[in-house]
């Protein structure tokens, strides 16, 4: 994690939901280095910070793993451990707990949709094929449909029919 952005060269999984089990990436395209948007960076470097107090105050008995998200111990920290902090963290803002993997969807659809091109969408994910992405990742709701059903609406009028402020997609 230097200069704002993350290198993914693993995967880590359950199984049993006890084991974890360390392997590598699906495909070369999994393996990647990416940018970090400002508030996330900003968030690990204050956390590499804990950590590195942390590190201080065990001394020896402190895990180096390389990872970033860790415990005060160093270890590694398992899907499991991470989806209940992650559903610590949406009920704590009010939002609706959602599978982390559905998480990932919702934002490769806003990327998606905010027009970010489909070859970006695919490296972002690590797939090799961007067909992978648009069919498992990008999943329009009525809300994002709501643009196109303005337009269908113009289809058979002048335009006037038009809501303020949907004139276009």
């Amino acid at each position: 994690m230097e200069s704002g952005t993350i290198s993914i060269a693993n995967t880590r999984t359950m199984m049993g939901n006890k084991t974890v089990v360390e392997k590598d990436t699906k495909s070369m395209a999994g393996e990647r280095e990416l940018p970090l948007p400002v508030p996330v960076w900003d968030a690990l470097r204050s956390f590499k910070s804990l950590q590195a107090k942390e590190k201080l105050a065990l001394g020896p008995d402190y895990l180096d793993s390389g990872y970033v998200l860790v415990d005060e111990m160093g270890e590694a920290r398992n899907i499991k451990q991470l989806r209940r902090r992650a559903y610590r963290i949406m009920a704590s803002l009010g939002l609706r707990q959602v599978r982390l993997y559905d998480a990932r969807a919702s934002c490769f659809t806003y990327l998606a949709n905010m027009g970010v091109p489909d070859h970006l969408l695919a490296r972002w994910a690590g797939h090799a094929n961007v067909l992978t992405t648009k069919r498992w990742y990008v999943k329009p709701g009525v809300e994002d449909l709501r643009g196109a059903a303005t337009v269908w609406g113009g289809l058979h009028g002048t335009g006037d029919d038009i809501p303020r402020g949907r004139e276009r997609l």
